[in-house]
């Protein structure tokens, strides 16, 4: 499942390590990002500064939860941690206790990023680094030109969205996602780079 968190109101218990790299995560997706640490690494201390982020200079508090979309629980103390978790189940909001899977409504996988392409990889919370290895392995498949073509893809479906009859429009948009119409595109692209 992917999530849209663009302007969703997301809160990081814990400013170290582990929770820099989930808050910036989540500030890659556009996310409104709440962080809740007595202390904090320098990058969490130049967010904050930057007003990239909301920085509540205190331990955990329940009220924290008011109005988030889900929580990540990044602190080095399983107790606080399962505190964080238990809270947000109560109140329905998604929680991710990090190197937790039994307290985790959602894993972050590993994600290839190609333009608005994403191809994500989960283990469930049980090896990252198996996940973190299989993106390395898929990002040498899956180049960059991958999100220039879904670029046009998009655009392409869209018009045929409006002009195609539905029984045609299957077979046409299938055509077109088929690794032939790929290897067409960066033909194209070449050919274009080689005109100008």
């Amino acid at each position: 499942m992917f999530l849209k968190l663009e302007n969703r109101p997301c809160l990081v218990v814990g400013a170290g390590r582990v929770g820099e790299r989930k808050l910036k995560s989540l500030l890659r997706v556009g996310a409104r990002v709440t962080v809740v640490a007595p202390r904090g690494t320098a990058g969490v201390q130049r967010l904050a500064k930057s007003a990239a982020i909301l920085w509540r200079r205190r331990s955990f508090s329940a009220r924290d939860l008011n109005g988030m979309f889900l929580v990540v629980a990044a602190t080095s103390s399983n107790t606080v941690n399962t505190k964080v978790f238990e809270h947000a189940r109560r109140r329905g909001i998604l929680c991710n206790a990090v190197d937790d899977p039994s307290h985790c409504d959602f894993f972050y996988p590993a994600v290839v990023r190609r333009g608005i392409l994403q191809i994500a990889i989960s283990t469930g919370g049980s090896s990252p680094e198996l996940a973190s290895r299989l993106r390395k392995e898929l990002e040498t498949c899956y180049g960059p030109e991958y999100g220039p073509w879904l670029d046009d893809l998009g655009q392409r479906r869209k018009r045929l969205l409006l002009i195609t009859p539905a029984e045609k429009r299957k077979v046409l948009l299938r055509r077109l996602a088929s690794r032939r119409a790929f290897e067409r595109f960066l033909g194209q692209a070449k050919s274009g780079l080689s005109d100008t």
